[in-house]
């Protein structure tokens, strides 16, 4: 494990919403809207803070923060990043 690795947590970012049919994304739309913009640790709260059995509908945008970001985080990478700024 990489401990020189970080998280900028003020780093800009957007959550973003799947339009949804019985709840499963539908991928023949135009693509995820924007629901928050905000810095990436309030976008990680709004997104735990959803359903859990909604949260595949949701992803956040930001820029890639190498090892631990993508530029595209959804599911248990947030769940992670979560647990991750708790212990910070």
């Amino acid at each position: 494990m990489n401990t020189d690795a970080h998280v900028n947590f003020d780093a800009p970012a957007s959550l973003r919403k799947w339009p949804s049919f019985n709840n499963e994304r539908r991928t023949d739309s135009t693509g995820p809207y924007s629901i928050v913009d905000a810095p990436l640790g309030e976008c990680i709260r709004e997104f735990m803070a959803r359903s859990a059995a909604t949260r595949h509908l949701y992803d956040i945008q930001t820029a890639a923060q190498p090892p631990l970001v993508s530029a595209v985080l959804s599911g248990e990478t947030v769940a992670e990043l979560a647990r991750l700024r708790e212990f910070l």
